[in-house]
This record gives C-alpha cells, sequence and structure tokens, in this order.
C-alpha cells in the first residue's frame, strides 16, 4: 500500500484529502506544514507528497526546495490557490512534479497521483520494456531484435516520457516544460523535429507508434501482436 502524505494546513482540506486516499487504497499521513512534514519523513517511509503552498513556519515552495537540495526525489503533487503562470513557474522550480488548483477535482487529484506513482517506479527503475523494445535510462540506449543503440539525450527523453505513458496525449508545451525545462529558448517547433527523427527511427517497430493528435500534441501507441 502507497504511502501519501498530506501537507496542509487547513484541518478540514486536510482530513478530506486523507479520507479520499483512504478510501481509494491509499495509506496517508498528515502534516500542517513543511516543518511538520519533515519531522514526519524522519520515522515515515513516505512514496508521494500532497503539498500545499501557502502554509505558517515553512510554506510548501521551501519545503520542495529543502527535499531537492538533499536530493530527495518523492514524487510531489503542489496544490495551491494560486493559478497564475508566474506561480506554477515558480513550483515547478522549486521541484514540484505536478500542480493543482483549489477547489481540487477528487478524481483528478486521485488520476494525477496515480501517474507520479507510476512515473517514480519507472525512473527509480531506469528501465522500460515496450514488448522486445528495452529502454536504459542511465545509458540512452534502446535494445530491439535488431541490436542496441544510443540515442541523443533529448530524443531519447522524449521517446522515455511518451512510453512510460502509452496512450496519454502530451502536448508540445508540456513536452518542452518538462525536456528542455521552462527557462529554454527552444521554439515548440523542436518537438516537433525530434519527433520527426523518432519516427524515422523507429518507422519499422513492431511495438509502437508515435501518434499525431490534430491540435493537440502526441502520443505513444502500442501495436498489437
Amino acid at each position: 500500500m502507497f504511502r501519501i502524505m498530506v501537507v496542509e494546513d487547513d484541518p478540514n482540506t486536510r482530513l478530506l484529502f486523507c479520507k479520499v486516499l483512504e478510501q481509494n487504497g491509499y495509506s496517508p499521513l498528515e502534516a500542517k506544514n513543511g516543518l511538520d512534514a519533515l519531522e514526519v519523513m524522519d520515522h515515515e517511509h513516505v512514496d508521494l507528497i500532497v503539498l500545499d503552498v501557502m502554509m505558517p513556519e515553512m510554506d510548501g515552495m521551501e519545503f520542495a526546495r529543502t527535499l531537492r537540495e538533499t536530493d530527495c526525489n518523492i514524487p510531489i503533487l503542489m496544490v495551491t490557490a494560486k493559478e497564475g503562470q508566474r506561480d506554477k513557474r515558480e513550483g515547478f522550480l522549486a521541484g514540484t512534479d505536478d500542480y493543482m488548483t483549489k477547489p481540487v477535482d477528487e478524481e483528478e487529484m486521485l488520476l494525477r497521483i496515480a501517474a507520479l506513482l507510476r512515473r517514480s517506479r519507472i525512473a527509480a527503475s531506469h528501465r522500460l520494456e515496450i514488448g522486445g523494445t528495452v529502454l536504459d535510462y542511465d545509458a540512452l540506449t534502446v535494445s530491439t531484435s535488431e541490436g542496441s543503440f544510443s540515442l541523443p539525450q533529448k530524443e531519447f527523453l522524449v521517446l522515455f516520457k511518451l512510453l512510460s505513458f502509452q496512450n496519454k496525449i502530451f502536448t508540445r508545451r508540456q513536452l518542452m516544460d518538462e525536456i528542455w525545462n521552462m527557462d529554454s529558448e527552444s521554439d515548440e517547433r523542436t518537438v516537433d523535429v525530434h519527433i520527426h527523427r523518432l519516427r524515422e527511427r523507429f518507422e519499422t517497430s513492431p511495438d509502437f507508434e508515435i501518434v499525431t493528435i490534430r491540435g493537440l500534441g502526441y502520443k505513444a501507441v502500442k501495436k498489437n501482436g
């Protein structure tokens, strides 16, 4: 059972989130601010953190930065009343993995948590298998029945991202923000160039294909067989 810590200073919101998590098979832990959360983590295993931003003593931004500065890679889902682009950018730069604004849709929160946990398990193993295709995150290599070869870093990261979440549509902006980071001066057309190269490399793959969703973005689809 995954243990999820809810870091939220409002007791009613904290109780609600914990109850929703418990009803959906998770084991919730509670903390009322960042300092309290650090104390919890000293003696409890935590798989994921649902993190409020505006809290006394140590707010969410400072808490996220503190974790990342100590090389703690626990997934963080930041939840805040602030929805401006600058606030989201600050959250991602502080180290959050995903971002939701209040009022929170409970079903969406659960879906995001499931996706973050899945990505965390994949990142921890640093290995992804799709049929006969194996991606090695550490070596940036792809192995198929025809042999093993390296990919340029950005191409590999795009492919790894798409294949980690098969059938999920990613917009160009999502891929830019995560792989090129939000400070990048690269144009979104850069994503198209990398997708085109990947399609050329894997056009005969029996395991997957990269599909364009017109007006939205791209997704990876596993082939039958």
